[in-house]
């Protein structure tokens, strides 16, 4: 295939993988971006994916995906214990690859991914998709707009009520990729990282507070960033299973005012109801949230004058993972850089060590993000 054709050919894509992440949130946005080819689905045991795309080659190992020369991308998204595995066979294959997240139960096996993917010239990608949640891009314009002035605290929760310890699901076997802490934790400290950088400091608690539980099941983290002027930010990350009321999924306060935004982003609901995202590009939005869902910004009519207030609701940006997948394309054939990089998903599972580190010992640690 000669150069100028390779460019403008989709990338073809074999989604490893269909079970909840497969299905859910890889799948469907990897077969609405132009450019990109749901090409093969690896599922083990079932023909549901034959269902649902008619279209596209059903595999029964990812050997058979690795073994395509015009496979070009694959897609991790199997149980999180295989993630490694699988991404170093698709690297020495000489794949592009995403991993859903957690990468890795460790730092040390996200760096051994990513010196393996440096030698084979190849892109590896983390799949931290809620860096594209409308609640998250809403609290990012804020902050780059300067409408909250000087953050001084980020409070964000992800909660869940699952009081009762599910049966038959590797998410709730035990082991260190499994628990709360490596389903939810990348998420919530990914997005600190985005905003923010690198924190100077780290304290934890990550415990099991449901009557029976393999896993952990909550956790409260604490960053700790410098700002100019000697001036620190607190960035509190926080989940747990047992939230029938959820707190805030974020709060956040500056100098001059307050934003606070309940609810998760819809398109996981939407996704779980049935609903599929159109191709990107087409008139048809995906997916403005409904206006009795946005936050409340709250600011004073004067800051000499801080206790009279003006409230009002702001317009939560549009969340749309398919930007994800649109970047991974873009990057692939060398149009622009990762938005989300090997590196990110190493000082993410890196600070989710410290987290667990510092909840053990219970103090607070400088973050170091050298090996």
């Amino acid at each position: 295939m000669s150069t100028e054709t390779k460019q403008t050919a989709p990338i073809r894509t074999a989604v490893v993988g269909y079970g909840f992440a497969g299905r859910i949130f890889h799948s469907p946005f990897v077969h609405t971006v132009p450019g990109l080819e749901l090409t093969a689905i690896v599922q083990r045991n079932s023909d549901s994916a034959a269902a649902d795309y008619p279209s596209v080659r059903l595999l029964r190992s990812p050997e058979e995906a690795f073994a395509d020369p015009d496979i070009e991308l694959i897609v991790v998204a199997t149980p999180n214990d295989s993630h490694v595995e699988i991404a170093q066979r698709a690297l020495e294959s000489g794949k592009h690859v995403v991993v859903d997240k957690p990468v890795a139960g460790s730092s040390a096996q996200v760096q051994s991914l990513l010196d393996l993917a440096s030698r084979q010239g190849k892109l590896l990608a983390p799949f931290h998709n809620r860096r594209w949640d409308g609640d998250f891009l809403t609290v990012k314009r804020l902050k780059e707009e300067g409408r909250l002035g000087r953050i001084t605290l980020v409070d964000s929760h992800f909660d869940r009520f699952r009081p009762v310890q599910r049966a038959n699901t590797w998410k709730e076997a035990g082991g260190v990729a499994n628990g709360i802490l490596f389903d939810l934790g990348p998420h919530l400290v990914d997005q600190s990282l985005a905003l923010f950088g690198a924190p100077k400091t780290i304290c934890a608690s990550v415990r099991h507070e449901r009557d029976v539980t393999a896993i952990d099941d909550a956790f409260d983290i604490v960053l700790e960033f410098e700002l100019p002027q000697g001036h620190r930010l607190r960035y509190e990350c926080h989940a747990t299973m047992l939230a029938p009321e959820a707190a805030p999924r974020f709060r956040v306060n500056g100098t001059l005012g307050s934003y606070v935004k309940f609810g998760l982003d819809p398109q996981e609901s939407a996704l779980l109801g049935g609903a599929r995202p159109k191709q990107l590009g087409s008139p048809e939005p995906w997916l403005p949230e409904a206006e009795a869902c946005w936050g409340t910004l709250t600011t004073a009519v004067s800051t000499a004058d801080p206790i009279q207030l003006q409230r009002s609701k702001l317009a939560t940006e549009t969340g749309d993972y398919r930007h994800f997948y649109a970047n991974v394309r873009d990057a692939i054939r060398g149009q622009a850089p990762l938005a989300v990089t090997g590196q990110d998903a190493f000082r993410t599972i890196r600070l989710l060590e410290l987290a667990l580190e510092s909840s053990d010992h219970g103090h607070r640690l400088a973050v170091d993000f050298t090996m």
